[in-house]
Formats: C-alpha cells, sequence, structure tokens
C-alpha cells in the first residue's frame, strides 16, 4: 500500500474514534439529565402526597393539618408512598427532615452517577399549599 493509502486509514479510524467518543458522551448526558428529570417528577409525587396526608383528617389516618406523623423512619415514611416507589429505578427518596405541624423536608438521591463520582440529589421543602425542590447535586 502507498503511504496515502495508509494516511487515509489512519484518518478515518481517528474519526470514527472521535465520532464513538462523542456518541458516549452525550449518551451519559442524556442518561444524567432524564435521572434528574425523574426525580424532580417523583418528588413531586411524594409532595402531593405529603400535602393529601396533611389535610386528611386524623380519624382517616391523616395528619390534621399537620405533617408531624411524617418521620425520617420506615413507618413515616409509609404514610406518604409505597416502600417500592420509596426505593425505584429513579432513585432513593427519604424524610430529610421529620415532619413539623407546617414543614417537611423529602430528599432524593438518583441512581446515575456523575462524572465526580457522586448521584443526583434534591431537596424537596414541603409545606401545606406549597413545595419546593431545590438541585443539592
Amino acid at each position: 500500500m502507498g503511504q496515502q493509502q495508509l494516511l487515509l486509514i489512519i484518518l478515518g479510524v481517528l474519526i470514527v474514534g472521535v465520532a464513538v467518543a462523542v456518541a458516549i458522551t452525550l449518551f451519559n448526558d442524556h442518561l444524567i439529565e432524564a435521572n434528574r428529570d425523574n426525580l424532580q417528577n417523583d418528588l413531586a409525587l411524594m409532595a402531593t402526597r405529603a400535602q393529601e396526608y396533611y389535610f386528611r383528617p386524623l380519624p382517616m389516618s391523616g395528619g390534621g393539618h399537620s405533617f408531624v406523623g411524617v418521620t425520617a423512619d420506615a413507618a413515616g415514611m409509609a404514610k406518604i408512598s409505597s416502600q417500592e416507589f420509596a426505593d425505584n429505578e429513579h432513585g432513593t427518596f427519604i424524610v430529610q427532615t421529620a415532619g413539623t405541624t407546617s414543614l417537611v423536608i423529602l430528599q432524593a438521591v438518583g441512581k446515575v452517577e456523575l462524572p465526580d463520582g457522586t448521584f443526583p440529589t434534591y431537596n424537596c421543602r414541603v409545606r401545606n399549599r406549597k413545595y419546593l425542590t431545590q438541585r443539592i447535586n
């Protein structure tokens, strides 16, 4: 083979290698963003369930205008979520700060590793009529 043909083969291999590297990077970025979106959606659902608990009367296994029953243990978490939902394919969800009369803080940790070795993390401050989701990592 001539030098020109070898040079073209090497150039072709380099172009294919760069294209594969870019594709892998784009795929990983998409996985991370999809995991972040799913965490936020699941946290919104949990916040809504916590608000439902807040407004449900005490005789109907509710909070009676309080988040106090939503605690950081399995029993407290069960009041707003099933065990299957609390640890699903998107992430792990916990009650970060046990409920008070007016506030409960939920936390979600994703399952897709970020480039720095950590995982996407969000906190959600839930009040009786609104909630605020904050990106931690």
